[in-house]
């Protein structure tokens, strides 16, 4: 699988929905109504099926446009019944207009409809179900919405539209466990990486404090620009900006460490889980700076393990190989080099790399996420960076020998020869050791069935220079096996 780093930054600025103003409230009764008059007579009947309908549109209450007002009735008119008061008659209230009905049978909110059984107090109906419509449309708004219509009724005696919260958000705590908590507690310890060559040119990338000592963890593709002749800054989620450079970094495992210059006191590095225990189905969550927006939290769960990814930056014709867990928290260009977290706010990947559909969109430059992002397991990135910072370099567990890196072969081949027409398998090296020869076909690497030659490099360097393993293989269309001790490679070739 073959997929492309993330790397620049953008601007992205979401609009807010309009509030719904408050309906207006119903007229009072008028004051001095004689006493002794006749009782007041009985609603008259409904319209006829064939009467006009008067249609209130619903948008008019999501947009804030103001209903109807008394003076302008929108029901169609309906005759007097005979047993309505003659003219003179003081009987007060009126009859109300007959209400017109929806297609389905059910009647619309209708904002200051009297009630004709009890004509001094509000109807919270028609306000709870404009609430709901709104909700969905303004979303952020709708939970002080709802609240205002639960609590209309109670306080409709006093006339006040003002509803004070019973919990404050100063009293609000969130808890360790949820998103809110693991966020807030390792944003702190994630900076925003910028990273500019000699030429001027640049990007923008992630990265999580190590160590006390001033070490960040991040993506080679990252920093690869400005490793050699460029300017490296780190800017943490309270503002403050530090200068870093390069420790070491490998190409081959797409990972890079940098060391503050001028490190702060009191660097809080995040906690370190391990890869090897995460399941499929556990939560993620993923913090980085999306086209340039930074301390971006998003969230997923783990789609997959040990998948099999070569990805490369655009600019060489290196891979990195990896096998990567697979997330579908949202992960795009600017996510590289941040954390994975799993619930608990432990670090168990590096976000590295992301699928994208070919061609993309009208003006669209980058790509961007659909829910297939990829990380480098934590407990490799950790050796990688113990390795960097030990002695600048990496180093590489190798088979000793060259395999092909056709997809779809139903394994990984070892080639004809080797580069510059060296021997395919070395001599001497761990796979002649085992008797590998060229042409055979490695299936398996321990338990992990090898689907390919990107496979099975990305198997082997999730290891150490010096574990034993066991290769299964096929020749002449016969399955055979072989152990071997993994030998060791110094340095990006």
């Amino acid at each position: 699988m073959s997929t492309d780093n993330e790397g620049n930054e953008g601007n992205t600025v979401p609009s807010v929905p309009s509030v719904p103003s408050a309906p207006p409230v119903p007229a009072a009764a008028p004051e001095g109504t004689p006493q002794g008059g006749p009782p007041a007579p009985e609603a008259p009947p409904a319209a006829p099926s064939d009467a006009p309908t008067a249609h209130i549109p619903a948008a008019a209450h999501q947009d804030g446009a103001e209903p109807p007002s008394a003076g302008h009735e929108q029901y169609p008119y309906a005759p007097p019944s005979p047993q309505q008061p003659p003219a003179d008659s003081a009987a007060w209230p009126p009859p109300p207009p007959t209400i017109p009905s929806y297609a389905d049978g059910g009647s619309p909110p209708v904002w200051g409809a009297p009630e004709p059984e009890q004509p001094r107090k509000r109807r919270a109906g028609g306000l709870v179900a404009a609430v709901a419509v709104a909700a969905l449309v303004a979303g952020g708004v709708g939970g002080a919405l709802g609240y205002w219509a639960a609590d209309s009724n109670d306080s409709s005696s006093s006339g006040s539209t003002t509803v004070a919260a019973s919990n404050s958000p100063k009293d609000f705590k969130r808890d360790a466990g949820t998103v809110a908590g693991v966020a807030a507690s390792a944003l702190p310890s994630v900076v925003t990486i910028d990273a500019q060559s000699g030429d001027g040119e640049g990007g923008t990338g992630t990265g999580f404090v190590y160590d006390k000592e001033g070490h960040i963890l991040t993506n080679n593709h990252v920093v690869a620009s400005a490793a050699d002749s460029g300017q490296l800054t780190a800017t943490f989620s309270n503002g403050k900006k530090y200068d870093a450079e390069v420790v070491g970094r490998a190409q081959g495992y797409d990972v890079a460490v940098l060391k503050l210059k001028n490190a702060p006191d009191g660097l809080t590095p995040l906690a370190l889980g391990d890869s090897d225990k995460v399941a499929v189905g556990d939560s993620t969550i993923a913090i980085g700076a999306p086209f340039g927006l930074s301390n971006t939290v998003t969230t997923g769960i783990i789609s997959a393990k040990n998948r099999p990814v070569a990805s490369g930056d655009g600019s060489s014709n290196k891979n990195s190989y990896m096998s990567a867990l697979q997330t579908d928290a949202s992960i795009n260009p600017g996510n590289s080099g941040g954390p994975l977290l799993d619930a608990g706010g432990a670090v168990i990947g590096i976000n590295s790399a992301i699928q994208s559909t070919t061609g993309g969109g009208v003006g669209q430059s980058q790509a961007g996420s659909i829910g297939l992002g990829f990380a480098i397991p934590v407990n490799q990135a950790k050796n990688v960076a113990e390795q960097l910072i030990k002695t600048g370099q990496p180093v590489y567990p190798v088979i000793g020998a060259t395999v092909t890196m056709e997809e779809k072969t139903g394994g990984a081949v070892i080639s004809d020869e080797g580069a510059g027409g060296t021997p395919a398998v070395t001599p001497d090296g761990p796979a002649a050791e085992a008797g590998l020869k060229a042409g055979d076909v490695i299936t398996k690497f321990n338990d992990t069935t090898v689907e390919s030659g990107p496979t099975l490099i990305g198997e082997i360097w999730t290891h150490k220079p010096g574990d034993k393993v066991t290769l299964t293989y096929k020749r002449d269309g016969k399955t055979a096996t072989a152990e071997l001790t993994l030998g060791e490679r110094k340095g990006d070739s």
